[in-house]
């Protein structure tokens, strides 16, 4: 097959409609993962033509840094882009916090490197900021880092990773032209995106990296009241509570109301992000050969059809379930 490509915002990069998220090879807080499994899932993504894999240094302490990079030299032309965690280790960035607190220069220079390092690639093409907040515009010399690091050619275009659930603090930096991608959630429960984001993207050339667009597995259809997660898996914290039962009558009525079963929820959902035309490429996580052969299918340039966008903008649920559950 070949996968359908789109332009990652003004950068010049064309990137697979379905990119590689490598946050569960990282096997910390997603259980179960084996490092061979992960690379032969990762080698078979990029066989199969897709080219761009998201990664972080915070994903298993550069676990998954090593991982990807190791299967990315093997196929050259791959994009790689990661993220810097910030030095005070909030997450989220909380708000009235300065930017050189967060994110000072050397910190970005310097974790930037150490990248490059575990990655064993000469440039990531692009950096992130693992979070973020507007205030930061003027703020600190996190700026004058970026551009060294791009004028030495380590880094190629610079992004961030928008905070849980907060599209909305990101549009200054957008308008601003101070960034160059943004990585945001955005799936058939959370459409906040649409509200201003998107619209601001596509009008200033910025790429979108979608995340969590099967939120965090709910929009697979594999997950019950009764499903159980291994001891020490982030998805216990995530499902806890009541909220695998409170999931499912939300399930049955997109099922319902698109004619569908459990089985195509997961590519109907894929297919929803895919259908706004200021998404660049969306990132699923893929830790199994079957995952990806299933996934990248869906890179067909098809969308869903307008009918079907338009029933399931009323699925929308906002919600924050990264909150401890009550």
């Amino acid at each position: 097959m070949t996968m359908q490509m789109r332009n990652l915002g003004a950068t010049g990069l064309s990137v697979s409609e379905i990119g590689y998220g490598a946050w569960g090879i990282g096997a910390d807080m997603w259980k179960g993962a084996q490092d061979d499994e992960s690379l032969e899932a990762l080698r078979r993504y990029l066989s199969l033509g897709g080219n761009f894999i998201d990664t972080a240094m915070g994903y298993g302490d550069g676990h998954s840094e090593r991982l990807v990079g190791q299967a990315a030299r093997d196929f050259p032309g791959t994009l790689v882009a990661t993220k810097i965690s910030p030095k005070n280790g909030q997450w989220p960035a909380r708000p009235g916090v300065p930017a050189d607190e967060a994110f000072p220069g050397e910190h970005v220079i310097r974790m930037t490197e150490a990248s490059l390092q575990r990655l064993g690639l000469p440039r990531i093409d692009v950096q992130q900021f693992h979070v973020w907040n507007d205030s930061w515009l003027g703020q600190g010399d996190w700026q004058d880092a970026v551009q060294q690091l791009k004028q030495d050619g380590k880094i190629g275009h610079f992004g961030i990773s928008i905070n849980d659930h907060q599209p909305d603090n990101a549009v200054k930096a957008v308008e601003a032209g101070v960034v160059e991608t943004v990585q945001v959630i955005y799936n058939v429960f959370d459409q906040s995106p649409q509200d201003r984001l998107l619209d601001a993207c596509l009008a200033n050339g910025v790429g979108v990296i979608v995340r969590v667009a099967l939120d965090e597995g709910s929009l697979t259809g594999t997950i019950t009241a009764g499903t159980e997660f291994p001891e020490g898996d982030w998805r216990n914290h995530y499902f806890g509570g009541n909220r695998k039962a409170e999931l499912q009558p939300r399930l049955r009525a997109i099922e319902s109301d698109l004619g569908i079963n459990s089985a195509q929820l997961a590519e109907t959902s894929l297919r929803f992000v895919l259908s706004h035309r200021a998404v660049s490429t969306v990132i699923v996580g893929m830790r199994s050969v079957r995952n990806v052969e299933r996934n990248v299918a869906i890179a067909d340039g098809q969308g869903l059809p307008a009918e079907d966008v338009a029933r399931l903008y009323a699925h929308r649920w906002d919600r924050n379930w990264y909150n401890p559950a009550e």
